[in-house]
């Protein structure tokens, strides 16, 4: 099993570039193709995501396939860099002839690559961003989105804190670019259907750690919680950055963040930090898929360690093959976009999924976790209750 897991993966990391010229051997093979961060400070969001899709696809190839087709993935690194993702989505679609786009990481990025899937006839498939953009069915018929949106994450993050703490000061730190601004409007959206405004706000660049201007700027409006749009790194530092200034609202970050590799940047003993999620917890019993995902993961990785962003990247690539599946007698990317506009649930593992016509997210589910202060985020009912 092992040897025959080596084989595989070496085709999953992109070995099967140029190992055979065999046109039966190639009509056999569907390749994906995936444009994330590889490298930088947001480089590990698009390394788990790849870990759970190979940990899908080779799980796929255990099977059979698809039809007898075998799934491979073709990434490219693009360092969190639209710029990048433009040249990346161009080679994957033109020179290597991906049959879809799976599991882009970052809104800025998603932003630049969409339109060129789009008008590609490309799907475009569970990017890791909840940007309203790529909800707008009719701009963009060639997304499918898994998770639920920013505005759904950052309303469930602002009515619980007025619920059950009863706060009515929030600020904002975010990244300048398309991301950072979908959670300034997110945001503003979210306190406005309180009768509320941010108290202030504070913005860094992307790809760099430079946040100490924004946290002094958050300081003084006086927040009693913090919404943070950002990646781990310059998350950390700004959390870290104000306990040693005394500052210590509640701190409560978007999915992208990544809640593990938050975890390891912050310093033991901090608290009140807090990280919502689109996916249940990976160490559920609850759900058959998040057992599903442990075992796939333990086969190719041996000891590698299951995350929320792992999982994402593991339901995003279940939820294709799911609807390829369907469409395995006569695999074309026209069948597997219709599966994504058919009303009938989509069930993987116990998780359901609903899309529609004019629906191409398939989850609406938030989730809540806390900031053990050891190292670890830990699922929890409410910003007050104890953990599960």
């Amino acid at each position: 099993m092992r040897l025959l897991l080596g084989v595989i993966l070496l085709f999953n990391l992109g070995a099967v570039e140029g190992i055979s010229q065999d046109q039966s051997a190639e009509s056999r093979i569907v390749r994906l193709g995936q444009s994330a961060a590889f490298s930088g400070p947001a480089s590990e969001l698009g390394k788990k995501m790849r870990l759970g899709i190979e940990a899908a696809l080779t799980e796929s190839v255990l099977v059979g396939g698809i039809g007898g087709k075998q799934v491979f993935l073709t990434y490219l690194d693009d360092g969190y860099e639209p710029g990048r993702t433009v040249a990346n989505i161009r080679t994957l679609i033109d020179e290597k002839t991906v049959f879809a786009l799976l599991g882009a990481v970052g809104t800025p990025t998603s932003r630049a690559a969409a339109p060129i899937a789009r008008d590609s006839g490309v799907p475009f498939i569970a990017p890791f961003t909840g940007a309203a953009l790529l909800r707008d069915t009719e701009g963009f018929p060639n997304v499918v989105n898994f998770r639920a949106s920013y505005q759904q994450e950052t309303d469930e993050m602002v009515d619980r804190l007025v619920k059950e703490r009863g706060f009515t000061r929030f600020g904002l730190l975010y990244q300048d670019d398309s991301f950072g601004r979908a959670g300034l409007h997110a945001l503003q959206a979210a306190t406005a259907r309180y009768g509320l405004k941010l108290v202030g706000s504070g913005i860094y660049e992307r790809n760099t750690v430079a946040v100490k201007t924004a946290v002094l700027d958050l300081m003084r409006a006086e927040p009693e919680a913090v919404v943070i749009f950002g990646a781990y790194r310059p998350a950390a530092a700004a959390i870290t950055w104000s306990h040693e200034l005394g500052f210590k609202p509640v701190f409560v970050n978007i999915s992208f963040v990544g809640s593990q590799d938050l975890a390891r940047e912050l310093r033991p003993g901090i608290s009140d930090v807090f990280v919502t999620q689109v996916v249940p917890d990976y160490m559920s019993e609850e759900f058959e898929i998040a057992r599903q995902f442990r075992s796939a993961l333990e086969a190719v990785w041996p000891g590698s360690k299951p995350d929320y962003i792992s999982f994402e990247g593991y339901v995003g690539a279940r939820m294709l093959l799911a609807a390829m599946q369907n469409c395995a007698d006569t695999l074309t990317r026209e069948c597997v976009l219709d599966r994504f506009k058919s009303k009938e649930p989509m069930e993987l593992g116990g998780m359901v999924l609903n899309f529609g016509p004019d629906d191409n997210q398939g989850s609406d589910a938030v989730f809540l976790t806390e900031f053990d202060g050891a190292g670890q985020f830990s699922q929890v009912a409410s910003f007050t209750d104890g953990r599960h």
